[in-house]
């Protein structure tokens, strides 16, 4: 227990570490000084380790569609860029899935609406995690859509190709104008508070950034229709395998998945398809546990 809170409690990340690092630190003591460590069974050195701990009951929380429209509706002046910018953000962290990292890192050249592609290149200074590369794609909503193609109207003749698309925005005399210097440090945690402006004005609790990823995985998931769209969801993603997918975006908030399971047994019996059998054959024990859940809403429609 650190500190002197006797209910504080490190994490159990933590607690984890201390262990393993501990018992290293014994076995290594064992075969280099065996004499001084005589006494110290290797039987209790293996005890060391971390209690199997009860897995977290925490709901999946996104940012939905329609607290998308609520953030895009919120009432903006012709001339205020920066909240017509922050929208347009908005939108497109729902539309493409994209990191905050990816989004404020992208050249207006990355971008293609009128094929509703995305180049998140590292070599075009888009920053994607593990520097990963990959052309990805932006849902078709046609009112988030027209959200972005107002900003990038407004940044696209303006700017040059190679400058951010989320662009900085000097304030001047009461003006604003996009701005050609190169974007802070900290551009990342500038989006988390201009975003959190926007959810405040529109009356929605807070929301980070990274749960607009997420809502765009639910949204993919929750329409695909065939393994093929389920496939194209997680390559969106830049995952590397649809069980990444499945682990961290399957499950379904509770109350939801309370209502379906109440509504199974009015569903007519069904039989898989060869394709989605042999698909669940080759999962892991825990990948088809996921499956079952995102089954189980695919077939309460």
């Amino acid at each position: 227990m650190p500190g002197k809170d006797p209910n504080c409690r490190l994490a159990g990340k933590t607690q984890k570490k201390i262990l393993e690092l501990t018992r290293r630190f014994l076995l290594w003591g064992k075969l280099e000084y065996p004499r001084e460590f005589s006494g110290l069974p290797m039987n209790w050195i293996e005890t060391l380790r971390l209690p199997r701990q009860p897995q977290p009951d925490v709901e999946n929380v996104f940012v939905s569609i329609e607290e998308v429209k609520q953030l895009i509706s919120v009432s903006v002046e012709s001339n205020n860029l920066v909240r017509l910018r922050d929208q347009a953000a908005a939108a497109l962290l729902f539309l493409s899935g994209m990191r905050a990292g990816a989004l404020v890192t992208l050249p207006i050249a990355a971008l293609d609406l009128e094929n509703l592609s995305i180049r998140q290149w590292p070599e075009l200074g888009v920053q994607t995690k593990n520097s990963k590369h990959a052309t990805t794609f932006m849902l078709n909503i046609p009112d988030l859509l027209a959200v972005v193609r107002l900003w990038d109207a407004a940044v696209r003749p303006v700017l040059d190709p190679s400058a951010p698309w989320y662009a900085p925005i000097d304030p001047n005399w009461g003006e604003q104008h996009l701005s050609i210097k190169e974007p802070g440090k900290n551009r990342v945690q500038a989006l988390g508070k201009r975003l959190s402006l926007l959810f405040k004005l529109a009356n929605l609790p807070h929301k980070s950034p990274h749960k607009f990823r997420h809502g765009h995985a639910v949204f993919g998931l929750l329409h695909a229709q065939t393994m093929a769209d389920y496939k194209a969801v997680s390559m969106n993603l830049m995952h590397g395998s649809i069980e990444i997918t499945d682990s961290i975006y399957a499950p379904i908030l509770r109350s939801d998945v309370q209502e379906r399971i109440a509504h199974l047994a009015e569903q007519a019996e069904s039989m898989p398809d060869n394709e989605l059998e042999d698909y669940l054959n080759n999962l892991g024990r825990e990948s088809q546990k996921h499956a079952l859940i995102y089954l189980a809403e695919r077939i309460a429609k």
